[in-house]
């Protein structure tokens, strides 16, 4: 899918191509600095293993279509159920960057300046 002349998803995040890939929205306010830098990429997802999922899916509605409806009716629960679970572990994460950098602070002062 194109958008803006960028294919979505692929070069966006480069910075090259961001006034390119934001010139379809006109309302979006610009500051005029070129020091354009997202915090974190998302997560790249080809379109195969969204088909592949899909072609699945379709496989299982063939051979057992109430289990298939089923499946659908129960993946935005479950991933409602999973969700807080996800943010305990980018927390836990968080925690132990923290103490790893805190650990690891004394080496990087001796060593000095990296040149």
């Amino acid at each position: 899918m194109r958008i803006g002349g960028c294919e979505a998803g692929a070069g966006c995040w480069q910075q090259e191509h961001v006034s390119r890939c934001l010139s379809f929205l006109p309302w979006l306010p610009t500051t005029g600095s070129d020091d354009f830098r997202p915090i974190a990429e998302p997560p790249a997802r080809p379109h195969h293993d969204r088909m592949a999922t899909f072609l699945l899916w379709l496989l299982l509605f063939v051979f057992c279509w109430p289990l298939a409806l089923l499946a659908l009716v129960l993946y935005p629960l479950v991933w409602l159920i999973l969700l807080p679970f996800r943010l305990l572990g980018f927390a836990v994460e968080g925690v132990f960057s923290f103490l790893h950098a805190l650990l690891m602070l004394p080496a990087r002062a001796l060593r000095g300046p990296r040149g």
